[in-house]
């Protein structure tokens, strides 16, 4: 690179967006097979598909139950968003595994894949005769990833999870909202995404093992588990004190000054802990003495004292314009950023540059804005090639790539209903009322 350059001009050079789809991808050569519905399972292969594996996802005639759920019951050329944002990259194969051929033909796969997911109810794939013994024996180098709500053994194992239920028994709900009122859920379905997040980090280390060793595993996950995890202090707070963590509503109970605050014209959200950024904000307001009275950042923290501040603080911002505020983060070093909406965040010039969002043209739905994975490789960036896709769109293409079937044997499989394709009276599971045929179709 040439010299003289400023290091942002360096970075935006080697993170060129204009130049991802020129770069390999990091996962490439990996195979997986998804046996998964809804968002947990599926958004684990999609964080890997975005990446570069080669995902296959199966499904039951009656399709992904996200085939049926979206907001306000919104579709886009019989699309559901809710399908869509996990389900990326991915090809897609109509057969029900518990039919006796189809079996024989997924353990075939699994002779030439890496990676097996599931979450499914714990046990199912045992019943079929898939569970990680039988697909061990078939590829001793298998890794299989079974997640469900609350694992594959103890006394709930069986029960059925959702992200709202996953969030209240990982005791997530029950610390978020504001003192005085009830528990509260997330807005997103967090559980489902930190956790699928997870499980493909499991996989990874998997891959990792099986590289260095030859030898495949089974991952048994637990969502509720991860809930669990990733509750910072929580937990520890409660073992040592024997106390609840409370609801505090958008006030940080480790950092003060930390919150959500009501300006003249909006939100904004502002933090302020460290002795120069609180210093700042105290000169800022035009209050020096705060900064004397609430030097030490522990006397700030003390029940009393942080709501006493905060108070003061947000007697403040109500008489600021949002604009004024974040200004006079930038001018004396505290953060202050507007609170904005998804529609703002789409518009942001800062998130267009990066990649946050991409731009693709979808061979059945056209242009395409979503958000991809926050890890930048410089090298082998991940990116969308494609979006969800009708039930057993890619049937005959994977049969014939992946297992060498005959075009004849393959409509043989259609007419004994071992393999299908998409119910023209159900919508969400057909390709978009125009569609030519051809289009995304990937032939062998």
């Amino acid at each position: 690179m040439a010299q003289g350059k400023s290091y942002q001009e360096r970075m935006k050079e080697l993170f060129n967006v204009e130049n991802l789809f020129g770069k390999r991808m990091p996962l490439e050569g990996v195979r997986v097979l998804e046996v998964c519905y809804v968002v947990l399972g599926p958004a684990c292969c999609d964080y890997l598909a975005e990446f570069g594996a080669e995902v296959i996802k199966f499904e039951g005639q009656k399709g992904d139950q996200m085939r049926f759920v979206s907001p306000y019951a919104f579709f886009w050329k019989n699309m559901s968003p809710g399908l869509e944002i996990e389900n990326h990259n991915k090809y897609w194969v109509g057969m029900h595994l518990g039919h006796p051929k189809a079996k024989e033909l997924f353990l075939e796969m699994v002779k030439k894949a890496d990676v097996v997911a599931d979450n499914l109810t714990p046990g199912r794939m045992a019943e079929w005769g898939l569970s990680y013994k039988e697909l061990r024996e078939v590829n001793p180098r298998i890794i299989q990833l079974h997640v469900s709500g609350y694992g594959s053994w103890g006394p709930w194992t069986g029960r059925t999870s959702y992200d709202a239920v996953a969030q209240s028994m990982g005791a997530l709900s029950p610390i978020t909202g504001f003192e005085g009122r009830g528990p509260i859920k997330s807005g997103v379905w967090i559980a489902d995404w930190a956790t699928a997040l997870m499980c493909a980090v499991a996989i990874m280390a998997a891959l990792n093992y099986r590289e260095r060793t030859g030898e495949g595993q089974f991952i048994d996950y637990m969502q509720v588990e991860n809930v669990i995890r990733f509750l910072d202090w929580t937990w520890l707070y409660a073992y040592l004190t024997g106390k609840d963590r409370p609801r505090s509503g958008n006030r940080d109970l480790a950092v003060c000054p930390s919150d959500l605050f009501d300006c003249a014209d909006g939100w904004i959200a502002l933090a302020a802990f460290d002795d120069a950024s609180f210093k700042g904000l105290c000169q800022a307001m035009g209050r020096p003495e705060l900064c004397q009275r609430f030097a030490d950042p522990l006397e700030r923290l003390k029940d009393e004292n942080a709501r006493e501040l905060l108070k003061i603080i947000d007697a403040w911002t109500r008489t600021r314009k949002v604009e004024e505020v974040e200004a006079l983060g930038n001018q004396y070093g505290f953060a202050a950023s507007r609170v904005i909406t998804a529609k703002d965040a789409y518009h942001r010039p800062h998130f267009r540059q990066r990649g946050t969002l991409q731009e693709y043209e979808d061979a059945l739905y056209g242009p395409m804005v979503q958000q991809v994975y926050p890890p930048r490789l410089s090298e082998t960036p991940s990116r969308l090639l494609w979006g969800c896709r009708p039930l057993g769109f890619d049937n005959e293409y994977v049969l014939t790539k992946l297992l060498g079937l005959p075009h004849d044997e393959v409509e043989k499989l259609k007419a004994e209903k071992v393999i299908f394709q998409w119910n023209p009276a159900v919508p969400s599971h057909c390709p978009p009322p125009d569609w030519d045929g051809k289009s995304g179709l990937k032939l062998a």
